[in-house]
């Protein structure tokens, strides 16, 4: 079966530094990756390289076997990746419903018509609403994004990755600045949204990468230093030297 996601000797550089230094990974279509790492690993530039958001250096991103090296954001999103932002990312003076339904549109086959009354369109109101109420926003439908609570406006971006429909999800630090309640509902929002979907994510709380990945892939200083499932990275020493530490034995 053809990878989801294969990054090849995957490289980047600014200037004379190195921040991806050759990384090669191949992610299987079903599979929860987690991506972890310490502070400046290189882990949100990965995720810039994957996205288009940044053209690598050197080395190659498959999507389902499609060369996307280089491609621009929105090209990589129309063949069907999405992904969330480390930093909220959404439109605040839009409504939560309003959000939601521009993220359908696409997907839908409509294009960019000034003349559209986007309330006349029975799909993407249809679609909007799905997605509204797996989020577990449906109460919510009319408030203005800008005034939902921090982990609300995170379950509306993650709403918001997956309204279009994309089957291969990545999600950067998708519980940062959660409380444990909070942290707690999002793992079983990202678990529901994204099944029969690729999900990758970078994240720094080892209780979600271990409730959540199927395997968890350890970046250093730009290389990855192991991959595996979970047990296998919980009792690698490279890992708990390099990042884990006495956290491992507590998850």
């Amino acid at each position: 079966m053809t990878p989801a996601l294969e990054l090849q000797d995957l490289r980047k550089s600014f200037g004379k530094t190195q921040i991806i230094r050759g990384i090669s990974l191949t992610i299987a279509a079903g599979e929860r990756h987690a991506v972890i790492g310490p502070n400046g690993a290189g882990k949100s530039t990965l995720f810039n390289l994957i996205s288009g958001r940044f053209a690598p250096s050197a080395g190659r991103v498959l999507l389902k076997g499609c060369d996307i090296t280089g491609r621009k954001p929105y090209e990589i999103n129309r063949l069907g990746l999405s992904r969330s932002f480390q930093i909220t990312n959404i439109f605040h003076r839009l409504t939560v419903f309003e959000n939601l339904r521009c993220a359908v549109l696409w997907s839908l086959g409509y294009r960019y018509a000034f003349w559209r009354n986007l309330n006349r369109l029975a799909d993407a109101e249809d679609r909007a609403e799905q997605v509204l109420a797996r989020i577990g926003l449906r109460r919510r439908r009319k408030t203005l994004a800008g005034l939902l609570t921090y982990a609300e406006q995170r379950a509306l971006e993650i709403g918001i990755t997956i309204a279009g429909g994309a089957d291969t999800i990545l999600l950067d630090e998708p519980t940062a600045g959660m409380s444990r309640s909070e942290t707690a509902n999002a793992v079983s929002l990202i678990r529901e949204v994204t099944a029969g979907k690729t999900l990758v994510m970078v994240e720094h709380d080892m209780s979600v990468v271990f409730n959540l990945a199927d395997c968890i892939s350890v970046v250093v200083y730009g290389e990855v230093i192991a991959s595996g499932p979970p047990a296998q990275i919980r009792g690698d020493a490279r890992v708990k030297e390099a990042y884990l530490g006495t956290a491992a034995e507590a998850i």
